[in-house]
């Protein structure tokens, strides 16, 4: 994600309650199994802000040694090692990092944080050396890699091997409640929704102009990001997707790149129109720009019924609006960005252990994924998409990665 100011760690670590939830369900002493007290050894795939952030997460949590770790960038492992005492020998570098770290056979365990880009081919990679699977969403860029990801998931449950994607709202009580409840029938028969991801301007970490700029400045690149729609609106569409429980019949809308032009070719914002069985029909924006203080903002989903309306706001209130009979008060989220993904730690860690291979957030992931590129392809080709066209398409992202070291 790119501005989480409205659910920092360290807002989160002011909360007394707040940080007794994330760090009592989580300790391995509490998993039941014969292999409760192991440690899993992890590395660390990309060692930037999001990667040295997750990677404490998973030395909190207790049940693992944090034992390699691996990015394009030298000073980004040697900085990210020395913070987690990691060794000269288990420090990777350049395009092959994760192969090289994978090679080492130092590793039970993966968390990829790389650039979406390059998620597939790693966890594909993981997946054949024997290695159990932690991977940031997206989990790739274009349909061929949202295939190869529900392939390496697959594969992981016959290799009986772990694979779990990070999506934070999964976790989270108050969604999986309201949702629970909307698909029971507690706002009736859908009507029509709006989903929104608005946020402001992202800071660029490099000045552009070099191959090794574009790479860590991957979050403005088509390519290497998705472009936002794909990169960071998966966080709302993936509860659009989860609300509506199947996928689009088809997708049309618009989208350009009219105010952040300084940097990579990423759009900067997207308005589209996404199409369900049933005539019903959900509006999308995002944006990635400053608005003025203008509300709302964040990331929020609405979405009508006959009986009632579903409210969602990733790091705000989620509740449903109707009558004395469905009416649910729900609960705030301030604290979701770092309670889902020490949930999401703890459940990777217990699946290990408990030799759990069922590997459930895969299959939705990939559609949530794959929900975001039928929208993205509608506004790049400026007309109407079908879901089944979009499975068929074989086209590839090219990284175009001149220039860089393999």
């Amino acid at each position: 994600m790119g501005n989480k100011n409205h659910v920092t760690r360290r807002r989160f670590l002011a909360s007394t309650a707040g940080t007794a939830l994330a760090f009592t369900i989580i300790k391995p002493e509490l998993v039941s199994g014969t292999e409760a007290n192991s440690k899993i050894n992890l590395g660390l795939i990309g060692c930037g802000g999001r990667g040295t952030w997750i990677a404490d997460l998973f030395k909190q949590h207790g049940g693992y040694n944090l034992v390699a770790a691996a990015d394009y960038f030298q000073d980004r492992v040697d900085n990210f090692a020395d913070q987690f005492n990691i060794p000269a020998q288990h420090r990777f570098t350049t395009l092959s990092g994760c192969q090289k770290l994978l090679d080492s056979k130092a590793v039970d365990a993966i968390a990829i944080e790389s650039p979406p880009y390059f998620h597939p081919e790693q966890a594909q990679a993981a997946i054949a050396a024997g290695v159990h699977v932690y991977i940031a969403k997206p989990v790739a860029v274009d349909v061929p890699g949202c295939k190869s990801i529900e392939a390496s998931g697959r594969e992981a449950t016959q290799k009986n091997l772990c694979f779990l994607v990070d999506f934070q709202t999964r976790t989270n009580e108050f969604f999986i409640e309201a949702i629970k409840r909307v698909h029971n029938g507690a706002i009736g028969d859908m009507v029509f929704g709006e989903s929104l991801y608005h946020d402001t301007r992202l800071l660029k970490r490099a000045e552009p102009g070099t191959p090794e700029a574009r790479l860590r400045n991957w979050m403005f690149d088509k390519a290497l990001s998705g472009d936002i729609v794909t990169e960071q609106s998966i966080h709302t569409l993936d509860v659009m997707s989860w609300v509506m429980n199947a996928a689009p019949l088809h997708a049309a809308g618009t989208g350009g790149r009219k105010v952040r032009i300084d940097v990579g070719d990423c759009w900067d914002y997207y308005t589209l129109l996404y199409e369900y069985p049933n005539q019903v029909g959900v509006t999308f924006s995002t944006r990635q720009f400053d608005a003025w203080g203008t509300q709302p903002d964040g990331i929020r989903n609405r979405m009508f019924g006959t009986k009632g309306v579903l409210e969602t706001s990733y790091g705000g209130h989620v509740l449903i609006r109707g009558n004395k009979d469905n009416f649910y008060r729900g609960g705030s989220t301030p604290q979701i960005y770092l309670e889902g993904a020490a949930a999401n730690i703890a459940a990777f860690y217990k699946n290990i252990v408990e030799k759990n291979y069922t590997n459930p957030t895969v299959a939705d992931s990939v559609r949530s994924n794959l929900v975001t590129i039928l929208g993205r392809t509608a506004a790049y080709q400026n007309r109407r998409v079908t879901w089944d066209e979009l499975l068929r398409s074989d086209e590839r992202m090219d990284g175009n990665l001149e220039g860089l070291t393999s």
